[in-house]
């Protein structure tokens, strides 16, 4: 048996890491930075904890933000 086998960790990340500066939360996975730095360190039923609020924090975050740009924005602004 390999002793380095990969440790296999559940992971809410999608690669999109950009953190919303109104709300602290990321808007591909939803955690915070503090969350995003302490993934490893924390226990499993600690980041299921968090994972049970991500749907909810990534709705919110779609729903505060409103589109200012395209074909509505430009004729607006003509």
């Amino acid at each position: 048996m390999d002793d380095f086998a990969p440790l296999l960790i559940e992971t809410p990340c999608v690669k999109i890491c950009v953190v919303d500066p109104e709300t602290g939360f990321c808007i591909g996975c939803g955690r915070t930075r503090m969350e995003i730095a302490g993934w490893l360190g924390m226990a499993p039923q600690e980041r299921r904890q968090v994972m049970t609020t991500l749907p909810e924090r990534v709705a919110t975050l779609t729903s505060r933000k409103t589109r200012r740009g395209g074909r509505r924005g430009r004729l607006a602004a003509e």
